[in-house]
C-alpha cells in the first residue's frame, strides 16, 4: 500500500505546516530542520515560506524546494486541533 500524499498544506507562523493526507488524516509538520543553507534557508523568509502549495503528491514552493512525501507523512504529528482544512 502506498503512504497517503497532501492534498492541502496551511503554513503557520512557527515554521509548521497543516497538512491534509488523501486518506483524511490532518498533521503537523515541522519544517525547521530543513530550514539551512543556501537552498531550503530561502524558507526562513516568512513570505517565501508561506507561499506553500500542495501538488496532490507532496508540498512545494515557486523556485522548487519540496519534502518527500515519506517525510511530510512519517515525521507528522497527528493533530486534533486542526480545524477543517
Amino acid at each position: 500500500m502506498l503512504r497517503p500524499t497532501v492534498i492541502k498544506a496551511i503554513p503557520k507562523d512557527n515554521y509548521k505546516l497543516l497538512l491534509e493526507f488523501d486518506n483524511g488524516e490532518k498533521k503537523s509538520f515541522d519544517v525547521t530542520p530543513y530550514i539551512k543553507g543556501s537552498w531550503f534557508g530561502k524558507l526562513h523568509d516568512k513570505p517565501y515560506f508561506s507561499s506553500v502549495k500542495a501538488n496532490g503528491f507532496n508540498i512545494e514552493w515557486p523556485d522548487g524546494q519540496d519534502i518527500c512525501p515519506d517525510d511530510l507523512y512519517y515525521n507528522s504529528v497527528e493533530s486534533t486541533d486542526i480545524p477543517h482544512i
